[in-house]
């Protein structure tokens, strides 16, 4: 598991991260939409940077810049950004969000992030893995209470929650004057219940664009939707 991972354009090393890279956060990376040309991304809770990677392959945006409150994780991510052939654009701060928001007075075209949820509700005996992967390091009002202050007028915010918590999240949302603007739902099967959703929302009300997103028809057989989504940076796509 923790062995570099290998993409088109860049390779991420994660030994040192508890949240090592999965289909979640590459799929969001690719689902993004970066259609409005951002000229400044933020990435929430970084981890190994794989968003930020992905959306300076994907975009032209000059600044790039992700928060990670790890210790461990904050300094893999230099690394893979240094690595990257576009370490000019990526910078990564080493800061809680809560401390961040206070501090930066810029806004971003684009904030994107894959938070720390209960994949069940128990925690290991890992506590840098927990941290990485419970809520409570960074619940959701504290996201996106921090979202609503450093998004600029017309920019975007994208984020890979469960499904079960789709409803609350956008409720919570509303509060500080996001609304969503896509939902992609997704399913590892045809036959499987609903299991992420990607949410993308901006600060104007609009009509929202929901899909659905099916990753394989069996095993190993991928859809063309999931293929056309992350063929820009599988190996094997």
């Amino acid at each position: 598991m923790d062995k570099p991972f290998q993409f088109k354009q860049f390779t991420v090393h994660q030994d040192q991260c508890a949240m090592k890279i999965g289909t979640d956060g590459v799929l969001l990376g690719a689902w993004t939409s970066i259609e409005t040309s951002p000229f400044s991304i933020l990435d929430i809770g970084a981890g190994t940077g794989i968003l930020s990677l992905m959306l300076a392959q994907r975009s032209h945006a000059q600044v790039i810049e992700a928060i990670e409150i790890d210790d461990l994780a904050y300094e893999q991510c230099v690394d893979n950004f240094e690595h990257s052939s576009w370490n000019d654009r990526l910078f990564c701060y080493h800061a809680s969000l809560e401390e961040f928001t206070e501090e930066i007075d810029d806004t971003y075209d684009l904030i994107i992030c894959n938070p720390p949820f209960y994949a069940e509700n128990y925690k290991t005996e890992n506590s840098q893995r927990d941290l990485a992967r419970f809520q409570d390091a960074m619940p959701f009002e504290h996201l996106l209470k921090s979202v609503g202050t450093l998004l600029s007028a017309n920019g975007t915010f994208s984020v890979v929650i469960p499904f079960t918590e789709e409803t609350i999240f956008i409720s919570l949302a509303s509060k500080v004057g996001l609304f969503p603007k896509r939902i992609t739902r997704v399913k590892g099967s045809p036959s499987s219940e609903i299991k992420r959703s990607l949410l993308e929302f901006s600060l104007l009300e609009n009509e929202t664009e929901i899909s659905e997103l099916i990753i394989e028809t069996d095993r190993h057989n991928y859809t063309d939707d999931y293929i056309k989504l992350t063929k820009d940076f599988y190996l094997k796509m």
